[in-house]
């Protein structure tokens, strides 16, 4: 009876361990599957900079192009004396200024251009003419209107964010499924019970998409217009450095650039899949 008993609990044993095992694979793949995919930008990065370093020691001049060490050292410098953390902050904050006002000025006239056909046909012409002219085009004409201060990024980068997220805007709800719509107009909606339950958040997307890419656009604006007309900042460390031959510290504030975009660009992917993804238009 003992003997049966062991068999039995043996067997139970046997079962469990095979039903854990498929799961203890599936584990190991899936965290496999993590480190490559964590690994892989890593190593190409890595690969990068050596070959930067191979080439910038044999063929250059440090003055011409630093190696990844020289642009290290500068780095630590520009850290332990406080210019780069205040230059940072100090384009962030005019990032952020104009790219809020943009966004809010570029999705409240896509929305209302793609709900009212007249508002459309009103803007249309400005619009269209508008976002062939590049901002940088308007530095001059905005230095004489608000001076060398703040008002002039503030002006330029605002402009450069309006229509990205305008045009955007005005494509999310251009694609709105008329299924949707006409199921909540059956169902009794009011017109702004359709813009505020259906439109907006199947327009949410396109939003997000535009907001985006004006970030980007936000970042170019902001040092040109630093370079030219600004003593603070990202781009008057890059060019006031160049005047000094300062190459490291050139790229010093090339690598900050980057690295601030590419943060911004993961926060509004992250932002994107977390709200915009479910309201995402389905046909």
């Amino acid at each position: 009876m003992r003997g049966g008993a062991d068999e039995g609990r043996g067997e139970a044993m046997s079962v469990v361990s095979a039903a854990k095992a498929p799961r203890a694979a599936v584990g190991v793949m899936r965290w496999s599957r993590a480190a490559q995919l964590g690994l892989i930008p890593v190593a190409s990065v890595a690969a990068l900079v050596l070959v930067w370093q191979l080439v910038a020691a044999a063929f250059f001049p440090p003055v011409l192009f630093p190696t990844p060490t020289m642009v290290a050292k500068a780095f630590v410098g520009e850290i332990g004396s406080g210019r780069l953390l205040t230059d940072s902050l100090v384009s962030l904050r005019r990032i952020l200024a104009g790219f809020v006002l943009g966004c809010t000025i570029g999705a409240a006239l896509g929305l209302l251009m793609g709900a009212l056909a007249l508002a459309r046909r009103i803007l249309d012409p400005f619009i269209q003419f508008g976002r062939f002219v590049p901002s940088i085009s308007l530095l001059s004409p905005a230095l004489i209107w608000f001076g060398i201060g703040e008002g002039s990024k503030l002006f330029l980068i605002t402009y450069t964010t309006t229509f990205i997220v305008l045009l955007n805007t005005l494509a999310a709800v251009a694609t709105v499924p008329r299924n949707k719509l006409r199921a909540a107009q059956s169902l009794g909606a009011t017109r702004w019970q359709l813009f505020r339950l259906v439109v907006l958040p199947a327009s949410l997307h396109g939003i997000f998409t535009g907001m985006r890419v004006g970030m980007g656009l936000s970042f170019t604006t902001v040092v040109a217009a630093e370079m030219i007309a600004a003593d603070t900042g990202l781009g008057y460390l890059i060019i006031n450095s160049r005047l000094w031959f300062q190459t490291d510290v050139v790229f010093v504030g090339i690598i900050a650039l980057g690295t601030l975009g590419y943060l911004a660009d993961r926060t509004f992917q992250g932002a994107i899949r977390r709200l915009a993804w479910r309201y995402a238009p389905t046909n």
